[in-house]
C-alpha cells in the first residue's frame, strides 16, 4: 500500500493500526537512545509524537525550574522558545501533573491565542501529556495541536499512545538534560579560567566573551560547520590563560615593554599550551592550540614558533582576528579604545601580513554582527 494510502486509511480511523504504531516506534528508538544533544533530542522525540497520534504539530517542552520556564527548541539554529511555566495548556499541565485533552482550545479559558494571532494559525484540538522523571517528578510536557484525521479531536488512544512516548523518553531526556547541565558547568569553568587570564592583565571578562562571539561568527563566516564553531566559541576565551604565571611588573607595566620582558610575556603562549594540552577533552585541546597559536602572524613574523600561513591553524587564524579587533576597540588601561576607521585600516593593512586575507574579508562582510556584539557586551 503506498504512503498516500497509508495516511488515508488512518485519517479515516483515526489512529494507527499496532503494525504501524510498532513501526514507528522502532523508526525512532535507535535514534532516541543514541542522540545526547538535547536540542536534537528534543525534535526527535516531537516528530516521533507527531506521527504516533497523527497531528499536526508537536512540541516537546522542558521545564526550568530555576527561572520558572518552559522551553523547547523548534528548529536548528534557532534560539530556544522560552515561556512562562504558568502560561496556557502546556504550563497547566506542567504545574498542576494532568492530562489536557480538549476539543477546540477557544473555548477554553486556559488557552492563550497570542501565538495564533502573531502566526495566523488555527489552533483546535490539544492533546498535553506530562513527562515525568524516575522519581516521578515532572521535567516537561508533549504539547500536540490539531488531530490530523476527519473526526479532528484527539481520542483517549492518542492519551495512551502519547503516555507511551513520554514514559519512553523521559530517561533518554533526563540523561541528555544531565549531560547539557554537565556541558554548560564546563562552558562556565572556561569562561572563569579564562577571565583569570585577562584579569591578570586588568583585562574584563566581557572581552573574553567577546572574542568568544566574534570567533563564532568568523568560524561559521568561513564555511566551519556549526559543531566546530561552536567548539571555537567554548574555547577561546582561554586563549591567555598562560598570563597566570608572567610576573605582575610585566604584566602590569605601565609604559613599553623592554625587549628581554617582552620576550618574557611572548611566553605566556607557551605556557597556556603546556597548560592545556595534556587534556583529552576536544574543547582543552583546542583551547591549547589557540593559546600557542593566536599571535602568530600570517607571514611568518608573530611567535612562539614563527609559523606562517596555513601552517597556523585555523583556530589560531580565527582567534587572532577575533583578539586584535577587541584589543584595539577597548579601552586599556595603558590606552584608549581605537576609533572604528582606524581599525578597519589597520585591517586592511595588515591583511596578507599579520591576518588570513580570508578571515579578514568574513570579518568585513560581518561587521554589523560583530559590531552588535560589541555593544551588547560592552565594558561598564
Amino acid at each position: 500500500m503506498h504512503e498516500h494510502q497509508n495516511f488515508e486509511k488512518y485519517k479515516k480511523k483515526g489512529e494507527l493500526d499496532p503494525e504501524k504504531l510498532l513501526e514507528t516506534i522502532f523508526k525512532y528508538v535507535g535514534e532516541i537512545a543514541d542522540e545526547r544533544d538535547l536540542d536534537k533530542l528534543l525534535m526527535l522525540m516531537a516528530d516521533m509524537g507527531r506521527e504516533l497520534i497523527i497531528s499536526d504539530r508537536c512540541t516537546l517542552w522542558l521545564y526550568d525550574s530555576e527561572r520558572e520556564t518552559l522551553w523547547t527548541k523548534v528548529a536548528h539554529g534557532l534560539e530556544r522558545v522560552e515561556i512562562p511555566v504558568d502560561s496556557g495548556l502546556a504550563g497547566y499541565a506542567v504545574t498542576n501533573n494532568e492530562v489536557v485533552l480538549i476539543e477546540d482550545a477557544y473555548k477554553d479559558h486556559r488557552f492563550n491565542p497570542e501565538v495564533d494571532r502573531q502566526t495566523g494559525y488555527r489552533t483546535k484540538a490539544v492533546l498535553v501529556i506530562p513527562i515525568k522523571n524516575q522519581e516521578g517528578d515532572v521535567i516537561g510536557c508533549y504539547q500536540a495541536i490539531n488531530k490530523m484525521t476527519e473526526a479532528a479531536v484527539f481520542s483517549e488512544t492518542d492519551v495512551k499512545h502519547l503516555k507511551l512516548a513520554s514514559t519512553y523518553t523521559a530517561k533518554s531526556l533526563e540523561s541528555a538534560m544531565l549531560m547539557a547541565e554537565i556541558e554548560e558547568t564546563q562552558r562556565e569553568i572556561i569562561f572563569r579560567m579564562g577571565e583569570i587570564g585577562e584579569s591578570r592583565s586588568r583585562e574584563t571578562g566581557n572581552h573574553v566573551k567577546r572574542v568568544a562571539e566574534y570567533s563564532y561568527i568568523l568560524a561559521r563566516g568561513i564555511g566551519l560547520n556549526e559543531e566546530e564553531a561552536e567548539l571555537i566559541k567554548l574555547a577561546s576565551p582561554m586563549h591567555d590563560i598562560g598570563k597566570v604565571a608572567i610576573p605582575d611588573s610585566i604584566l602590569k607595566k605601565p609604559g613599553r615593554l623592554t625587549d628581554e620582558e617582552f620576550d618574557e610575556m611572548k611566553n605566556h603562549t607557551i605556557i597556556g599550551y603546556n597548560l592545556l594540552k595534556k587534556s583529552n577533552r576536544r574543547i582543552l585541546k583546542t583551547a591549547a592550540i589557540i593559546a600557542e597559536q593566536h599571535h602568530e602572524k600570517w607571514d611568518g613574523s608573530g611567535y612562539p614558533n614563527g609559523l606562517k600561513g596555513e601552517e597556523i591553524h585555523i583556530y589560531g587564524r580565527i582567534t587572532a582576528v577575533a583578539d586584535v579587533f577587541d584589543a584595539l576597540a577597548s579601552d586599556r588601561y595603558y590606552k584608549k579604545a581605537w576609533e572604528l576607521d582606524r581599525i578597519l585600516n589597520l585591517f586592511k593593512e595588515e591583511t596578507g601580513r599579520h591576518f588570513d586575507p580570508t578571515i579578514v574579508a568574513v570579518f568585513f562582510e560581518s561587521l554589523d554582527q560583530i559590531l552588535t556584539i560589541k555593544e551588547n557586551y560592552k565594558d561598564i
